[in-house]
């Protein structure tokens, strides 16, 4: 310890420039050091006590460093061993092998104190660490627009330019000729009458603006299925935190960024991204990776979100992007083409009089009031000819004056102004005037039809082994081998979940509408139990529903005796080309013969005759682990009933009176 403090006391003289020849003080500087070094030793020692202890080896330093979060103002307090850098360019970089070296998804999802099948604890406290530590899931909104920059827009339309240009001149010319007090009129009146449809105008839009800006706050708060606390839940896309474990199926888009964790034939829409329209396949070996704002097309997974809001590809290209739309309307367009075609046949006519006129006037042949000609050469003076010329031009002026519609934008403004009154008073949000005409040009609307014209609030009513309606007939007419194999097939083939707290407590069932449906009429109407039927079985191969095969399927192995079983359900149309055989209610096999085919077909019209959605099961019993799609055993049908909205045909009869066509637009039979 003393050889230390000599060796550290010299390094201190020599810092200090202390000479030391001086002895006087050499005791003192001494003591101040012993003082100043214990002090610092006993303070760091307290605050490391396990450094007090005797090491055999150096520790090495740890694999991550500490980041400092900005934005949002608020400090730093992570806990998360990883870099946010390095988290953030895993997927930035489809960094394959940084995935490898971190020790793959799973010491990714460690590292975020990830459990990968419960999820992240969920509770406020943990939400709200995990976003101190790496943001918010929102991203920077460009800044509103003022009324001034409505005002800019408003003077860029070609037919305000000319009149402007025009009422300049007849204010110049008519105060040249007339005087002030009577030469102001014409031009003034067309002042007047631009900067009205300039004001009406840009206050419109200004006003619109700001309350579409409020509705698409809103709108773009769309719900996300994760997993939180072994639960599966609905939250908030601005709510989705780094190490959520997120659900995807068909359709859905990617709320953030991340990694593949586990699923089936997942295709991705990268075109927002990328601009190329080819389909990506996503998985664990090759490439996990998931980007923010892509698409779904195919297939289901679980991914676990690595970066956020402004952290994300997304964010970044968002905050590159001037959204001003430039677009003329098909009306503003017939209407500058109409201005600029009469602007250009009023020049010519005002250019072709002023010649004339000009012409006439310095040959002599025009006249004043006394008969004598206006102009004699030599004898004319200036002032004279300044004030001629000026009449003739005025002259020609106010041909352009006349021949500009300045009352036109006016008329027009004013009435897509009182169009868009009416069009809010039927809850219909404009943004732009111009948006009226559009709407006012349309003659055909293609609407959707779950959710759209129906409440999507999805219940199966009808239920059919063979041709015999089991809702009519009761459960306990049906065989109990054919009612286990439906289990079988709803519990394993589907992306939805069954949730239960407790026994004493209700299901919650998540997923698609359809899948709550099926699901919620197998567990309440079948007493399935999804948990054990996927315990004793292993799913091998899965085939996810996809809009163009309209079917989707599973192949499992039976953990008790080893047997191979395919399930498929889907659209019956779809499904019932797939069989060659059937099951009546008490479980005996038929042949799917003409006439057995007919009698299900039968069922099949007569349920999408009741509006309801048709769906189909088929199993079979094979010794090869393939999925196959040929000589199935169609297990039976169900009937989804989906509610139509309230309003919904008084909607469609208004619009048919008024010449608009409806095309339905949807995927049932």
């Amino acid at each position: 310890m003393t050889n230390i403090l000599d060796r550290d006391y010299s390094q201190f003289k020599i810092s200090l420039g202390v000479p030391s020849s001086v002895s006087k003080y050499g005791a003192k500087w001494r003591l101040a050091f012993v003082h100043i070094y214990c002090s610092r030793a006993f303070l760091s020692k307290c605050k490391h006590p396990h450094s007090m202890l005797p090491k055999a080896v150096p520790v090495k330093c740890p694999s991550f460093t500490a980041l400092s979060i900005k934005g949002n103002d608020l400090p730093n307090t992570s806990t998360f061993n990883v870099d946010t850098a390095e988290l953030t360019s895993l997927v930035k970089e489809r960094n394959l092998k940084g995935i490898h070296k971190l020790g793959g998804v799973e010491a990714v999802a460690l590292a975020l104190e990830t459990d990968i099948s419960a999820g992240i604890s969920g509770d406020p406290e943990d939400v709200s660490r995990r976003q101190r530590a790496f943001s918010f899931n929102t991203y920077k909104r460009p800044p509103s627009k003022s009324l001034f920059h409505f005002v800019v827009e408003a003077f860029k339309d070609l037919t305000i330019l000319i009149l402007l240009g025009c009422a300049a001149m007849s204010l110049g010319f008519g105060i040249k000729e007339h005087g002030i007090s009577d030469g102001w009129y014409d031009g003034g009146s067309i002042f007047v009458a631009v900067f009205l449809v300039i004001a009406v105008s840009s206050l419109s839009n200004f006003r619109q603006s700001r309350q579409f800006e409020k509705l698409s706050r809103v709108s773009g708060n769309i719900q996300v299925e994760v997993v939180r606390n072994s639960r599966r839940q609905q939250v908030s896309i601005f709510e989705i935190v780094v190490g959520d474990i997120v659900c995807l199926k068909i359709g859905d888009q990617v709320p953030a960024d991340g990694l593949f964790l586990d699923g089936h034939s997942l295709w991705v829409d990268e075109s927002s991204m990328t601009g190329e329209s080819d389909h990506v396949e996503v998985n664990l070996s090759s490439n996990p990776f998931l980007v923010s704002g892509t698409k779904v097309a195919d297939g289901y997974a679980r991914m676990i979100v690595t970066s956020v809001g402004m952290n994300t590809m997304w964010g970044e290209m968002m905050s590159s992007i001037n959204r001003d739309e430039t677009e003329q309307t098909p009306l503003q367009a017939r209407l500058n083409k109409l201005t600029s075609s009469i602007g250009k046949v009023g020049l010519a006519v005002a250019f072709l009089v002023l010649v004339v006129l000009l012409v006439r006037y310095f040959t002599g042949t025009t006249k004043d009031e006394n008969g004598n000609p206006e102009f004699v050469s030599g004898v004319s003076t200036t002032d004279d000819i300044v004030n001629g010329v000026v009449g003739i031009v005025a002259a020609a002026v106010t041909i352009i004056v006349v021949a500009i519609p300045e009352g036109l934008p006016l008329a027009v403004t004013l009435t897509l102004a009182y169009s868009m009154k009416r069009m809010m008073a039927d809850q219909a949000m404009v943004r732009k005037l111009s948006a009226c005409e559009t709407m006012g040009s349309a003659t055909t609307i293609c609407t959707d039809k779950t959710g759209t014209l129906t409440l999507n609030q999805m219940k199966v009513t009808k239920f059919w082994v063979g041709d015999d309606s089991v809702t009519d007939t009761g459960y306990a007419s049906v065989s109990k081998s054919i009612l286990d194999l439906f289990r079988k097939g709803v519990a394993l083939n589907t992306t939805g979940s069954v949730f239960r707290a407790s026994s004493g407590t209700e299901f919650e069932f998540s997923g698609s509408p359809t899948e709550k449906a099926i699901l919620s009429w197998a567990v309440l109407e079948l007493n399935m139990d999804m948990e054990k039927e996927r315990q004793k079985n292993t799913i091998l191969q899965v085939e996810a529903f996809n809009s163009q095969k309209k079917r989707s399927g599973v192949l499992l192995r039976s953990k008790a005796d080893g047997s191979i079983h395919i399930h498929w359900k889907g659209a019956a149309e779809m499904v019932l080309s797939m069989c060659s055989s059937y099951h009546d209610a008490s479980g005996t096999l038929r042949n799917l013969d003409g006439d057995g085919t007919r009698k299900i077909e039968n069922v099949i019209r007569g349920m999408a005759a009741m509006s309801l959605r048709c769906i189909a099961f088929a199993h079979k019993e094979t010794s090869e682990a393939q999925l196959k799609e040929d000589g199935l055993t169609l297990l039976g049908l169900i009937g989804i009933k989906d509610p139509c909205r309230p309003g919904v045909k008084g909607a469609v009869e208004a619009c048919q009176e008024a010449g608009v066509t409806i095309k339905m637009i949807t995927g049932d039979n």
